[in-house]
């Protein structure tokens, strides 16, 4: 299909979704109750809704009051139920599929429901939303006259009891039209590989020649995808490989400790990062404006927010608020309801929002991720632009890191230990120590106060990995590829322990 009727297309469908996007922008919190209503009524004669009697629900304040706010845990015996074909127990529609959650915050998979609802209405939604905010910022964008290279933790899917489960890239794929496989690379065959190494060398082999003009996926193993496709074929930088690359759509991680690696093998000025929030429970937010590093909240995917203000997650004063209710920068956790049939779910991300009208986020970290073993309440957010920051000053560069309490014994005083994989070390690491304990308590007063004159922390501990030692760990753990992530910070040594003996060995 030639490119101007491409744009044409796209431009024709921006406009019509455009109406829809402003309505949200300028009435969210109307917007927002009203798909919450709509959702009440889809599901009130589930075996959930009437449970709660979601007929009766009237008022924000019902639906607050009546269900609980809810984790995974808390509702695995009803999606193992679904799972295993019994139907309209938290959703009218079937539920077919199940996103085999990677995350870290439990050992156990877990086990997602997708309905085609939320197929359609919220990551397929997303997607061309992505596509044409993108193409509305530039113009003359040549987007269309090649391929994008997608990279997906994409297992294949398994069947069982007339329900599938997989990776959410796996489902995604499956159920693709044809002519997003045809404007993708690698093939769905690649891309369905199982094993990491073989699938990543079949990717460079089958990519290298494509024209390939945008890439799609998580930035710590996209960075490794494309190191290893320099290394195939001796070029420096990727523009020798792909002349037409022009954006990079990323999500899953904080883009912070890459963006140099980033721009050393993406030198071109103008290229450009766009950024995006989701997970197997759904699309959240994207990055509407170029060279921005504000996520808009995406308000009508079929997914009613709520957030938990951190100062009192998990307290006796906890409180649920809606939309209407956030402040600027504080930081909440989140809750959602979906057109999946989660109802009130901890998705175990903690956000903050930049701006209110419109609903602009960052996102801060992990409510599992973060530490306060004395009081510091450092977040992932901090530890990020702390390291940052101090690369910068030391022309150092970071594969991975992690970091967990060394606890108070006796009259020794607890510290911060951390493991940092250093693709270019520092030359100074003392200084290095210093200058990243100076950004630490710059930039989180609670880590200042438990630093100052080592009254209850002594300076950061931290150690240099060796080469691959989080790469080896994940492999060690089936944990290659895709959406596995790196645990940043931990309250507990579980982690960081099995890395210092892997260190050694």
């Amino acid at each position: 299909m030639p490119i101007p009727i491409v744009n044409s297309i796209a431009s024709w469908f921006l406009k019509k979704r455009v109406h829809q996007i402003e309505l949200f922008l300028k009435y969210p919190n109307e917007v927002q109750n009203e798909l919450l209503f709509t959702l009440l009524k889809i599901a009130k004669d589930t075996e959930t809704g009437k449970k709660y009697d979601f007929a009766s629900i009237k008022s924000y304040k019902d639906f607050n009051e009546r269900l609980p706010v809810v984790n995974y845990e808390t509702i695995q015996p009803s999606i193992e139920r679904s799972r295993n074909g019994e139907q309209n127990i938290y959703w009218p529609t079937p539920i077919k599929w199940f996103a085999k959650s990677s995350g870290t915050t439990n050992a156990k998979s877990k086990f997602i429901p997708v309905s085609t609802e939320s197929l359609e209405d919220c990551h397929y939604a997303a997607s061309k939303d992505l596509l044409c905010m993108y193409l509305n910022n530039n113009e003359n964008s040549q987007l269309f006259t090649g391929k994008s290279l997608r990279l997906g933790g994409s297992k294949e899917l398994y069947k069982e009891n007339g329900t599938a489960f997989g990776d959410l890239s796996a489902i995604l794929i499956d159920n693709m039209p044809f002519w997003a496989e045809y404007s993708s690379t690698p093939s769905s065959k690649v891309s369905l590989m199982s094993e990491w190494e073989t699938k990543m060398q079949a990717i460079v082999d089958e990519t290298i020649n494509e024209n390939v003009t945008s890439l799609a996926g998580v930035p710590s193993w996209m960075l490794v995808l494309l190191n290893n496709v320099l290394d195939s074929t001796g070029k420096d930088s990727l523009f020798n490989i792909w002349p037409n690359l022009e954006v990079y759509f990323h999500g899953g991680v904080s883009f912070n400790p890459y963006i140099d690696q980033y721009r050393n093998i993406l030198p071109k000025k103008q290229f450009k990062y766009y950024e995006i929030y989701n997970a197997s429970e759904g699309f959240f937010a994207i990055q509407d404006q170029n060279y921005s590093g504000d996520l808009l909240l995406m308000l009508d995917y079929g997914i009613f927010y709520e957030f938990i203000p951190m100062d009192t997650y998990g307290k006796s004063d906890q409180k649920v608020i809606p939309l209407s209710d956030v402040e600027l920068n504080k930081n909440y956790a989140v809750i959602i309801t979906t057109n999946a049939g989660l109802w009130r779910y901890k998705i175990g991300d903690t956000i903050r929002f930049v701006s209110i009208s419109p609903h602009r986020i960052k996102v801060s970290g992990r409510t599992k991720h973060h530490i306060n073993a004395f009081g510091e309440e450092l977040i992932i957010e901090n530890a990020e632009d702390a390291l940052k920051k101090v690369c910068k000053r030391t022309s150092a560069e970071i594969v991975d890191y992690t970091a967990a309490p060394i606890f108070m014994s006796g009259k020794e005083k607890g510290t911060h230990e951390w493991i940092i994989e250093f693709k270019t070390p520092p030359r100074d690491m003392p200084y290095f120590e210093e200058l990243f304990d100076n950004a630490l308590k710059s930039l989180n007063s609670d880590y200042e106060a438990k630093r100052f004159n080592n009254i209850t922390l002594n300076k950061p501990k931290i150690h240099s990995a060796r080469p691959n030692l989080f790469y080896d760990w994940l492999k060690e753990n089936d944990k290659l590829g895709g959406q596995h992530k790196v645990p940043r910070l931990s309250n507990s040594r579980d982690y960081i322990d099995e890395l210092l003996r892997l260190n050694k060995s």
